[in-house]
C-alpha cells in the first residue's frame, strides 16, 4: 500500500498547525490584545486568509506564527529568537525561516526596496543586510499583505487612517504578489 504525497503533506501541515496552535496558546496569544481583538484571533484569520489564497503549507504556518518573535510594528513577543529551534520544531524550518524573516525585517528600510532585483533588506535584530532570493521576498510580501489586509478589514479606524499608505505599498508590490492577494487588495483598499 502507498500514501498519496499529497496526503501525507496534508497530515503533516494538520499536525503542524494544530502544533502551532498549542504554543500560541501556551504562550498567552489569546490574552495578547490586538487589534480587532486577540493576537490569537489575529493570527487565525492571518492563516485563514493564506490558505484562502492557495498559499503554500510553509507560508500559512508562517502566516499562523509570524508575530512569534514580535515584529518592527508589534513589538511584543511569544518566544526569543535565541531558542529559534522551538518553533522551527512544530512547523518545520522553512516555515520557521519565514517567521523569522518576517519577524526580523526593518519595515522603514527593507518596504521600499523589496522590489528591487536581490535588493537589500535589513535584519532588525542583527542590523545585517541581506539580499533575499525572488521567492523569499514574494513569501514575505504575501504574509505582509495578508497580516495588514486583517488589520484594516476588522478596524475600520485603522482602515480609515492608513488604508490609502497600505495601497500606495502594496500597488509597489503588485509584481510579487499572487492574483487572490491582488484581488484581495482591490476589494479591501480601493
Amino acid at each position: 500500500m502507498t500514501t498519496d504525497p499529497y496526503e501525507l503533506e496534508k497530515l503533516d501541515e494538520e499536525s503542524a498547525t494544530a502544533g502551532a496552535l498549542e504554543l500560541l496558546v501556551a504562550r498567552g496569544a489569546g490574552e495578547i490584545a490586538h487589534p480587532g481583538g486577540t493576537l490569537l484571533a489575529h493570527l487565525r484569520r492571518v492563516h485563514t486568509l493564506l490558505e484562502q489564497w492557495g498559499a503554500r503549507p510553509a507560508v500559512r504556518l508562517a502566516g499562523l506564527s509570524h508575530a512569534f518573535y514580535g515584529t518592527d510594528g508589534f513589538r511584543t513577543a511569544l518566544g526569543d529568537v535565541i531558542h529559534r529551534q522551538e518553533l522551527a520544531a512544530v512547523i518545520g524550518q522553512e516555515a520557521e525561516q519565514l517567521v523569522y524573516f518576517y519577524a526580523g525585517c526593518d519595515r522603514s528600510f527593507s518596504y521600499p526596496r523589496l522590489t528591487e532585483d536581490e535588493g537589500p533588506f535589513k535584519d532588525r535584530f542583527t542590523d545585517t543586510l541581506l539580499r533575499p532570493p525572488l521567492r523569499l521576498r514574494r513569501d514575505f510580501a504575501e504574509i505582509t499583505v495578508a497580516n495588514e489586509l486583517d488589520i484594516v478589514c476588522i478596524n475600520p479606524e485603522l482602515r480609515a487612517r492608513h488604508g490609502q499608505e497600505l495601497l500606495n505599498l502594496f500597488t509597489a508590490w503588485l509584481g510579487l504578489l499572487s492574483d487572490p492577494a491582488r484581488q484581495s487588495i482591490e476589494a479591501t483598499l480601493t
